[in-house]
């Protein structure tokens, strides 16, 4: 029988029938891999949104000011004959001149009303200089900050002059008057329009522009120097807001083809279906749509703003064109300064890029200030071509037969455009042309429905997509909408709000004013409608009530709160995860919500979300009993009950398996600190004397560095790593966590021992020291010293809470934050300590001064609060700046620092609240305690040093409004796992191909039966003392845990991939490891004797480590070094954690809900030692301290689950083991070596095998029936399923043979067979199976 190494050694890749994966990979549910899991609990960076438009402006007078002088042509421009004559569609020569005039003014006046009907229009007819001042002084001056437009036509005066200025009339009309456009600024102010219909007009525009530069200057010298005589006069207004139309460039001329209007520009400008129209019929191509003539085109029925109508449809669908057109070329924020800020300038432009099209087709070029693109030849003119065909190929017929007229189909395939963009393009691309023309479409009954649908799969592409449809202008029409009583448009018009929200929350005010919310309430109110759909309305309601008064009252109005109680029970967990943070809002500091509440008792309603199964739905009711208590309105005792009520029921959340939901637990109860403070300063007082006159037994202090300890344990050597060692440790999630890793080092190059231990800090100082010394790194409660209130303070109490009498509410909710402030996940306790030590502060603050002072000097008024309500605290970092030297006068109080040169000197962690020493310690002796502080901070409100007393109102975890970012995203896209091209799927499939070929090529090796087990593969001393160690079930990566570290080795290329310090505090040690999705994206689960379980991901992989999550999975574990610790099981096809140890229960976590599913007790009173699970059975083996092996069944009460109690060994179980086939056996080993097999359903042991005494630790191969033995006496034996010893190991190979030292752990590969050993003398090694030469 030959062994193939390379078999044995790698993955290799293998048979050609091992390429499928195994179906069962896929099946497996994975843990730990949600959203909240894998993100920040934050909201999303708010985009800056400019589509609001800050400045709207209307255009509100209008100068009509005409140099026509008809019947007179001006002596610097020949007229061909016959030329163009037609002014506003007159022929002046129709009538006497005097007439004419009147009349063309009049039509233009007209012409522009139809854009702009509000305006106060003044005409001006062959004015005199005098004449167009005084117009344009009063315009302005009746305007005020408003738009006025300047309308010039000049062909019947010479060209505008190089040296800036345009031509007028004298009184007697003998002479031509120069007007400079300087004066035509200073009369007419800004912001202002200005349209010049005349040739050579680019001149204007060129002259305009020196002339606004030179004012710009002007102006910066008269702002520079006051005595300058510029200074002195009327500052001239700047005309940086001005806009200019001018119907050619500087040096042409307007075309003068007799079948145009003289006045081509006016006509594009005021007429443009009109002229457009004409323009067509002139084309060539017009004789293809026969029998249309010019005059046929006069009579096109309707009327332009009746969309019915031919005339009205043409009209819609130039309105449509040419703002996609301008949508599409210009850049945002000039569209919105032209074509969205004004109506009247909108429409002008719009039709500028008509006069540009048809001017340019006759050599003239229109010039525009600011200046646009070249759109003439933009696509969309072709569909504008092909409307137009189509309107004017049915007029004989309409005119003549009086057939119906048909539509145009221009909209509905726009539409089709904008679907077909939607359903074939990639992510990163253009945004569709159509956008503008949908906005269009939402007007149009008949399209309706099909716009909104594709404008909300638009929306639905990110926030990207809301942003750019906000900034087309979509927000009015949506708006409007709301007003519409068309149930099929409800769902549409839910999903587009929730997503506008969800990107642009200001919109709230919007909606109040126009009444929108109500839609929301009958929606939410509308029990037919889907869930998903009532989801969205509350959301929209939720962002409507957000720290918005007027939109609170609305919404309490509209009987929010009682059609939010009703639905707290769906079985949508969405819905009700918005239903409780939409109740949280209501009442968030607006009290007749409160109340309401009260008289329908949603704080008891809320309740039972407490214990759901969703943690975000848990997060949510914690969220809404949080801010109900956190009212500031004045107190009854009928309110005082209430919250003393809902105080007492989150406190039962104090184990919760998940950290979102134990951070939105702080600031609850922060809630209810800052309600009931000086209740709370009372309990912080009484604590911190208790604190003081009691010493905790800390396991710490008992570890002598000689007690090699039993069973289980490594030895406990103090263990100080020198500094090139810690550059190895990646900075673990925080800074947090980088102090508190320091914490336990050593920071000495030589690696001697430490100059002092930070544990002695909080026992031995006195009071003054522990309350706000700068050595305690700016907490006055430092992390030992709350850890040890929290060991003081008796723990069964929290077991009880309910039912305690009420005066002591605060005690208990002190304690539950003290235990809160020692939770294994960072960010839970760091919110916890800034809570306790803004208590702590303020008590100790007001405590004091009867101590310092002699009563005297202080008057006996309570002193005031030391900042206002509203600050927030100030997150600063590194070291505090050492008390200013004004404090002189109180050294002798205060403890000298540690100098800060000791290298081996780090304060116990504590994170930074403010930059500050506690104001106490600057107050010369003189002054008043409650004075502002020393004079440096009395001034400067932004001293972090006020700040950090205060608990801020606005404490907060970010899951609002990290919940709310659900509807930002895609909704419709199918998930990236799930999509069958994807590098997610892509990566998994090569994971789940890997897997089966680990499997299966081990499954050869083991099956072909091991002989041996002694050829070393890996061996390196490990950074500590290895007490856990566990192989990856697929890859060639070994975890190796010391005491509170954890070092990540590949077997195969013998190296170091990571080491990161596990956070634990210093008294507890690792006692267990699994890796959790070990067939797909491995996370690693950590245990420690003191019932915490951290959760890590990215370890060994180049990035830095981080914490998923981590909770306490056993509470009232106190660490002691001679227990077993916590030990664990983990069942990756249920998602379910079996955890025990020093304490009586099995207790089942199941790790989707995270929460406690089951409390089984073991009925014993010994400690649990391991633990073995199969889920086919349902079936818990667990080894107990006392020899004893039970056997339990989860799937029955807690009173008959024990199903089978095994007790023929003398002595504490090492392994008890439970093979996972329909009919396993149980496989148990005790201390004294003796191995037993027990058929599950027999009383009695059906097998038995004696190995060596003094075991240290056993493991046994799940495929090859093999056990290793590790004993004290420094060798491993390795024996058979029939107790046949197959190898011997005591020595090291290499080394020149060293001697293996007492085993502290050992452990096998669940398919390989390998066996990793580590011992007491740091080194790590791994043995393999024989390699056989072929």
């Amino acid at each position: 029988m030959k062994m193939d190494s390379d078999l044995l050694h790698s993955p290799a890749v293998g048979l050609a029938e091992e390429e499928e994966a195994d179906m069962n990979d896929w099946k497996l549910p994975l843990a730990f891999m949600k959203k909240r899991h894998s993100e920040k609990i934050e909201g999303s960076k708010a985009l800056a949104q400019s589509w609001r438009m800050k400045d709207r402006m209307k255009t509100v007078s209008v100068a009509l000011v005409l140099c026509l002088n008809v019947g007179v042509d001006p002596p610097d421009v020949v007229k061909t004959s016959p030329c163009a004559r037609l002014e506003c569609w007159i022929d002046p020569l129709s009538m006497s001149p005097q007439k004419a005039l009147e009349t063309i003014g009049a039509n233009l006046q007209k012409q522009y009303e139809n854009w702009q009907p509000r305006a106060r229009y003044k005409q001006s007819l062959d004015p005199t200089v005098d004449e167009v001042k005084k117009l344009c002084t009063s315009l302005r001056r009746n305007a005020k900050e408003e738009r006025v437009l300047f309308h010039y036509n000049g062909h019947g005066v010479p060209r505008p002059t190089v040296n800036g200025e345009i031509w007028v009339f004298n009184k007697n009309y003998t002479q031509y008057i120069p007007l400079s456009i300087y004066d035509l600024q200073t009369w007419m102010g800004s912001p202002s329009i200005f349209v010049y219909d005349c040739s050579n007009a680019g001149i204007i525009v060129k002259s305009f522009k020196q002339f606004a530069l030179q004012r710009e200057q002007e102006l910066e010298v008269a702002a520079i120097n006051p005595s300058h005589p510029l200074a002195q006069m009327p500052l001239p207004p700047s005309m940086k807001n001005c806009i200019q139309l001018a119907a050619c460039e500087a040096s042409e001329l307007l075309p003068m083809n007799p079948d145009l209007p003289a006045d081509l520009f006016t006509s594009c400008l005021t007429t443009p279906i009109k002229i457009a129209l004409r323009w067509f019929c002139m084309q060539k191509s017009a004789k293809l749509v026969p029998g249309v003539t010019l005059d046929l085109i006069e009579k096109i029925p309707g009327r332009l703003n009746d969309r019915r109508t031919p005339l009205g449809e043409l009209n819609w669908i130039f309105t449509a064109i040419t703002d996609t057109i301008a949508w599409n070329v210009l850049p945002r924020d000039l569209f919105q300064k032209l074509f969205r800020q004004d109506l009247l300038v909108a429409s002008l432009f719009r039709n500028f890029l008509l006069a540009e099209r048809i001017m340019r087709s006759y050599n003239c070029t229109p010039v525009s200030s600011p200046r646009l693109p070249p759109t003439y030849m933009h696509a969309m003119w072709q569909a504008w071509d092909l409307a137009v065909d189509i309107c004017l190929s049915q007029l004989p017929t309409i005119i003549e037969e009086g057939t119906a007229f048909r539509h145009s189909p221009f909209f509905a395939e726009q539409l089709t455009a904008f679907q077909v963009w939607l359903t074939m393009g990639v992510e990163n691309r253009n945004p569709p042309e159509q956008l503008p023309i949908v906005l269009q479409v939402l007007l149009s009954q008949v399209h309706r429905l099909r716009a909104l649908d594709l404008l909300g799969r638009f929306l639905d592409l990110g926030p990207w997509a809301v942003s750019l449809a906000l900034s087309v202008g979509i927000f009015p029409y949506v708006l409007k909408l709301l007003q519409s009583s068309a149930r099929e448009l409800r769902p549409l018009l839910v999903f587009i709000w929730a997503k506008i929200l969800a990107v642009d929350s200001s919109c709230q005010a919007d909606l109040v004013k126009d009444n929108g919310h109500k839609y929301f309430l009958s929606v939410l109110a509308d029990s037919y409608m889907p869930a998903e759909h009532r989801t969205m309305a509350v959301f929209i309601l939720a962002v409507i009530v957000n720290s918005y008064n007027t939109g609170q009252e609305a919404c309490l109005q509209g009987n929010l709160i009682a059609n939010c109680l009703e639905q707290l029970s769906d079985p949508h967990p969405l819905l009700r995860q918005w239903v409780a943070i939409c109740l949280g809002r209501i009442w968030q500091n607006f009290d007749p919500a409160r109340w309401c509440g009260v008289r329908d008792s949603a704080h008891e309603k809320l309740y039972t979300l407490l214990s759901d199964p969703i943690p975000e739905v848990r997060c949510a009711a914690v969220f809404a009993l949080g801010t109900f208590v956190g009212n500031s309105a004045e107190r009854t005792d009928h309110s005082t009950t209430i919250d003393h009520n809902v105080a007492m029921m989150l406190a039962q959340l104090i184990n919760d398996g998940s950290p979102v939901v134990r951070k939105e637990l702080v600031v609850a109860l922060s809630h209810l600190v800052v309600q009931y403070e000086s209740n709370f300063c009372t309990v912080a007082l009484q604590f911190i004397e208790e604190e003081k006159n009691y010493t905790v037994p800390s396991p710490a202090n008992t570890a002598e560095p000689g007690n090699l300890t039993p069973v289980r344990d490594s030895p406990a050597i103090p263990r100080l790593r020198s500094v090139n060692s810690y550059t190895n440790i990646r900075a673990a999630t925080t800074a947090r966590n980088l102090n508190k890793s320091l914490q336990n080092l050593n920071l000495n190059e030589e690696g001697g021992p430490a100059a002092f231990s930070p544990g002695n800090l909080s026992t031995s100082s006195s009071a003054s020291s522990t309350l706000g010394s700068p050595d305690n790194d700016e907490y006055i409660l430092s992390f030992e010293t709350i850890d040890k209130m929290r060991r003081v303070s008796s723990y069964s109490s929290l077991n009880s809470l309910i039912g305690v009498s009420f005066n002591s509410v605060y005690t208990q909710i002190w304690r539950v934050l003290l235990h809160l402030a020692a939770d294994p996940f960072p960010e839970v306790s760091d919110l916890a300590m800034k809570v306790l030590n803004s208590i702590a502060y303020k008590a100790t603050m007001n405590a004091r001064p009867q101590r310092i002072l002699d009563s005297g000097s202080l008057t006996q008024s309570a002193p005031a609060s030391p900042t206002s309500k509203g600050t927030h605290i100030h997150q600063a970092s590194g070291s505090p700046p050492m008390p200013s030297t004004s404090s002189s006068s109180l050294t002798n109080e205060v403890p000298k620092p540690p100098a800060r040169d000791q290298p081996a000197t780090r304060p116990p962690y504590t994170p930074t609240l403010g930059g500050q020493a506690p104001h106490s310690h600057q107050f010369p002796r003189t002054r008043k305690m409650f004075d502002k502080g020393p004079e440096q901070a009395a001034e400067d409100g932004d001293e972090p040093g006020g700040h950090r007393n205060y608990i801020s109102a606005a404490l907060q975890t970010g899951l609002c409004d990290w919940s709310a970012k659900y509807f930002a995203q895609p909704v419709m896209k199918i998930p990236e796992e799930h999509d069958l091209e994807s590098q997610v799927r892509m990566e998994r499939q090569w994971r789940f191909l890997r897997n089966a070929r680990v499997r299966k090529q081990s499954r050869i090796i083991t099956q072909r039966g091991v002989s041996r087990l002694d050829d070393q593969i890996f061996i390196n001393r490990n950074p500590g003392v290895p007490s856990v160690v566990k192989f990856h079930p697929f890859n060639t990566c070994i975890a190796v845990a010391d005491k509170d570290s954890i070092c990540f080795w590949d077997w195969e290329k013998g190296e170091r991939l990571d080491y990161f310090y596990n956070g634990n505090p210093r008294y507890t040690r690792i006692t267990a490891m699994e890796y959790l999705n070990g067939h797909d994206c491995s996370l690693l689960l950590t245990a420690t004797d003191d019932g915490a379980l951290r959760i890590w991901k990215n370890f060994a992989d180049q990035k830095n480590p981080e914490m998923v999550t981590a909770w306490q999975g056993l509470s009232d574990m106190l660490p002691t070094t001679r227990g077993a610790g916590m030990v664990v099981d983990w069942e990756q096809e249920t998602g379910l954690l079996m955890t025990s140890g020093d304490v009586r229960v099995i207790r089942i976590w199941d790790t989707d809900r995270e929460m406690k599913v089951q409390d089984i007790p073991t009925g014993a009173d010994s400690c649990v030692t391991s633990l073995s699970c199969d889920s086919k059975r349902s079936l818990i083996v667990a080894g107990l301290g006392d020899g004893s092996v039970r056997v339990f069944d989860r799937r029955m009460g807690p009173n008959e689950c024990r199903v089978m109690t095994y007790r023929e060994h003398g002595a504490w179980v090492v392994k008890a083991h439970i093979q996972k086939e329909t009919d396993g056996q149980i496989i148990s080993v005790s201390v004294n070596g003796d191995v037993r097999f027990f058929e599950p359903r027999t009383p009695d042991s059906i097998n038995m095998l004696q190995t060596v005494k003094g075991l240290t630790a056993l493991d046994i191969h799940p495929q090859a029936n093999l056990f290793a033995c590790g004993s004290m006496n420094q060798f491993i034996a390795v024996y058979n399923a029939n107790g046949d010893v197959i190898s011997n190991i005591k020595y090291y190979d290499g080394f020149m043979g060293q001697r293996i030292g007492a085993i502290s752990c050992l452990a096998f590969h669940p398919n390989w067979p390998h066996l990793a050993v580590g011992s007491n003398d740091y080194y790590m090694s791994i043995y393999s199976a024989e390699k056989r030469l072929r």
